[in-house]
C-alpha cells in the first residue's frame, strides 16, 4: 500500500468520527496530532493509530480556548515541521425549542461548534499557507436542513458552512484546499455531549443515531476519498444528497416539511 506520510491534525479525536478519521489517515501512514478534552480517549486513539500503521502525539485541547489551539499548532511545527491537513471535528450536540433554550445554551453551542472551528482555522493558518495544505471542517446536514427543535445547533453548523465557503474563496487562490462535510445521522457517541432544556429532543436524536445503517468509519472513509478528489461540499448520505437537491430545486417543499415535522413533535409532546 502506498503511504502518504501526511501530517494531519484532528480535533475531537478521542472518540467517534474524530477517532475514525485518525484511523483512516493512519492506514495511509500519516503522522497525526490528536486533540480532545478527553485524555483517556486520546490515549486509546493513539494506540489504535499506531496499530493501524500511523504515528503521532496527543494533546489535551479545548477548542474554546485559542491559546490551547495556538500551542497545539506550535507543537505541530516543532514535532512534525508543519501540517498538511487540518480537520476541525470537535463538536457537541444540543437541542430544544427556541423559547426554551437559554442564552447560556446558545453561548455554549456557538463557542464550540462554530467558534471552535474559526479558532482552529486561525491558529493553523500560517502552517497551512506555508505548506499549501488542506482544511476539512465537519459541519452537519443541519447546516442545510434546519429541523425544528435544534435552532442553536442549526445556526452553529450553518456558520461552519458559511465560514468554509468564505475560506474556499479566499484560500484556494493561495493553494490551500477547503472542504466542508455535512453528514446526516450516523452511529456515533455524539449524545455524550448533549445539552438542552429537555430530554425529548435527545431521545429523538438517539433513535435516529441508533437506526442509521452508516457508521463513523463509513463517514471517515467518504471524507478521505472525497477530499482527496477535491470536492468542496461532502454529503456522505444518499438521503442527504437527495434532500439537498430537492431544497435547491424548490426550497418551499423542505420548509413545508419542516413545519409539518414541528407540528408532529408538538402534538406528540402534548399527549
Amino acid at each position: 500500500m502506498h503511504k502518504t506520510g501526511l501530517r494531519v491534525v484532528v480535533t475531537g479525536a478521542g472518540s467517534g468520527l474524530g477517532r475514525e478519521l485518525a484511523l483512516r489517515y493512519a492506514r495511509e501512514g500519516a503522522r497525526l496530532a490528536l486533540a480532545d478534552i478527553q485524555e483517556e480517549g486520546l490515549g486509546e486513539t493513539l494506540r489504535l493509530v499506531e496499530a493501524a500503521g500511523g504515528s503521532g502525539f496527543t494533546r489535551r485541547c479545548d477548542v474554546r480556548d485559542y491559546s490551547q489551539l495556538a500551542a497545539l499548532a506550535q507543537s505541530c511545527e516543532e514535532t512534525m515541521h508543519g501540517i498538511d491537513v487540518l480537520i476541525n471535528n470537535a463538536g457537541v450536540a444540543s437541542g430544544g425549542w427556541f423559547e426554551d433554550l437559554s442564552l447560556e445554551d446558545w453561548d455554549w453551542q456557538i463557542s464550540i461548534n462554530l467558534m471552535g472551528v474559526v479558532k482552529g482555522c486561525k491558529a493553523f493558518m500560517p502552517l497551512l499557507l506555508a505548506q499549501q495544505g488542506r482544511i476539512i471542517n465537519i459541519a452537519s446536514m443541519a447546516a442545510l436542513m434546519q429541523a425544528p427543535g435544534m435552532s442553536n445547533y442549526n445556526v452553529a453548523k450553518a456558520g461552519v458552512l458559511a465560514l468554509s465557503e468564505s475560506l474556499l474563496c479566499e484560500l484556494q487562490p493561495k493553494g490551500v484546499q477547503v472542504h466542508v462535510v455535512c453528514p446526516s445521522f450516523f452511529q456515533t457517541n455524539l449524545l455524550n455531549s448533549y445539552r438542552g432544556p429537555d430530554n425529548a429532543s435527545k431521545e429523538d436524536i438517539a433513535k435516529l443515531l441508533e437506526g442509521s445503517p452508516i457508521s463513523a468509519a463509513d463517514i471517515a472513509d467518504t471524507i478521505y476519498r472525497e477530499s482527496q478528489a477535491g470536492h468542496f461540499l461532502i454529503l456522505p448520505h444518499d438521503k442527504g444528497r437527495e434532500a439537498w437537491e430537492v431544497k435547491q430545486a424548490n426550497p418551499q417543499v423542505i420548509y413545508d416539511e419542516m413545519v409539518r415535522l414541528a407540528e408532529k413533535k408538538m402534538a406528540t409532546a402534548s399527549r
